[in-house]
């Protein structure tokens, strides 16, 4: 690193300096540095500069998109061709991503991360290498993003615990997290989240100690990703392994082709629309029989935001749908005995039918959970939430409602529409309606769609009971 500037020396809120990326990345071609340097529309220079800013805020509790930018308008990022390799010049960047002058490893790591994918994402769309219309072409790419990030292990027992939850947690169900992560680092299980904060920092947290404790080396604490929220929930410090995934659908793909257990914790729409994902996929006929465990887990006074999300998941998709999933309270040693039970079980599914450790092959996800969904005015409007189709359909349309709060919550482009044209319009059979109207005011009275303490939450929706 050379030429380090600091910014404004009375607030010392920012720095400039050219990089030295760490790890993961050596060389670029000179096309691929041409298109992140690309400001017009069709370029990759704001994907570029939006993700890299987000991971250097990385432990900022906003989940306001905007307000990155407004704190560091000056901000800029590019990638340099050079003789001996590639720097990465950044321009009043956020101080606090530095010592002394040195860029913090963790963040350049992560910065690498960034570019890495964005690049390469890119480059093969452009050149026609997935077919993103086919439900196999989908996995595909999935699986070489995920293979092109180098979280994928070969000869490695099955040991990955996908942990979800809200970014927006009381403080008891926080260090909770943490007790569970500690539990499931003592038995040597490593943890994947969505990189934020809250329920996607504890269980990392928790683990980290439980690993040092036992001399475990090579620890795995992957967030995975994509851009439209990452700029609200910008990476944990305690992530050493950072995926950015083209959009939720993928991502929601990775975790679940990566994971050999999901654990959930409290938390709002996203949490939600993460349960109905997994449902929906266990409901399909084609993978009845395919072990996967998942287990809701809480504190005790956390108890009853369990029994709600039960309540919704058994009146819109039948009660037996509660036997796809645990719900264990204020236990974090039961919860981690449960999952390393259910990994078990895993294992030796994938050896009879000799699937991969490393990528969930088998498990069949259809296109309707794979293809996108942007979540306009008409799209939500048109969702068909009805009992009278098949349940992982359903499932799939009242993820995809979820999706769209999630949207109208965090994300710049539904953000935008619902200042455009008003709250989304959510209509369906009556009594679903009802009953999502109800989780949905809960999670507005427990503080779980914006962070405690900023100004009182305006729905971006309208449910029609």
């Amino acid at each position: 690193m050379n030429a380090i500037q600091f910014g404004d020396p009375v607030s010392g809120k920012t720095v400039s300096a050219r990089v030295s990326p760490a790890g993961g990345l050596d060389i670029l071609s000179r096309n691929e540095v041409a298109r992140l340097r690309d400001a017009s529309g069709s370029g990759l220079h704001q994907l570029l500069r939006r993700c890299a800013l987000a991971v250097l805020t990385s432990g900022n509790l906003s989940d306001d998109p905007g307000s990155m930018f407004e704190q560091y308008p000056d901000f800029d990022v590019q990638v340099l061709q050079e003789d001996r390799g590639i720097k990465i010049e950044l321009k009043n960047a956020p101080e606090q991503a530095f010592v002394d002058g040195r860029i913090i490893r963790g963040i350049n790591e992560l910065l690498v991360a960034v570019v890495r994918d964005i690049v390469y994402v890119s480059t093969q769309l452009e050149a026609g290498a997935f077919d993103l219309d086919d439900t196999v072409g989908i996995t595909h790419a999935v699986f070489e993003i995920l293979r092109n990030s180098r979280i994928l292990r070969p000869q490695v027992d099955p040991n990955l615990v996908v942990c979800w939850g809200g970014h927006s947690i009381s403080r008891d169900e926080y260090e909770y997290t943490k007790r569970v992560g500690y539990q499931l680092g003592l038995r040597s299980l490593d943890i994947c989240t969505g990189c934020g904060p809250g329920a996607m920092k504890g269980p990392m947290k928790g683990a980290t100690i439980a690993h040092a404790k036992q001399r475990r080396k090579g620890n795995r604490y992957i967030g995975v990703t994509e851009p439209g929220i990452i700029a609200a929930e910008s990476p944990n410090p305690i992530v050493n392994n950072l995926v950015i995934m083209p959009d939720i659908e993928k991502r929601l793909e990775a975790f679940v082709r990566l994971g050999h257990g999901i654990i959930v914790f409290p938390g709002g729409v996203g949490t939600a629309e993460e349960i109905l994902y997994m449902l929906g996929i266990l409901l399909l006929p084609q993978n009845k029989g395919i072990p996967f465990p998942l287990i809701f887990t809480g504190p005790q006074n956390s108890a009853a935001y369990f029994e709600q999300i039960d309540r919704f998941l058994r009146l819109a998709l039948g009660d037996d749908v509660a036997k796809h999933y645990k719900i264990i309270i204020d236990d974090p040693a039961a919860v981690a005995h449960a999952m390393v039970s259910g990994i078990d079980k895993v294992r030796n599914h994938r050896l009879d039918i000799k699937d991969a450790f490393f990528f969930n092959w088998a498990l069949d996800i259809p296109l309707s959970f794979q293809q996108p969904f942007r979540p306009t005015h008409e799209a939500m409007a048109g969702l068909a939430l009805h009992r009278d189709r098949p349940r992982h359909e359903l499932a799939a349309d009242l993820r995809r409602a979820f999706s769209g709060i999630v949207a109208g919550n965090v994300k710049e482009e539904g953000v935008k529409a619902i200042e455009a044209r008003g709250p989304f319009v959510i209509d369906g059979e009556t009594d679903i309606m009802r009953a999502l109207d109800d989780l949905l005011k809960a999670f507005v009275d427990q503080y779980r769609m914006k962070l405690p303490g900023g100004t009182a939450y305006e729905p971006c929706y309208v449910v029609r009971t």
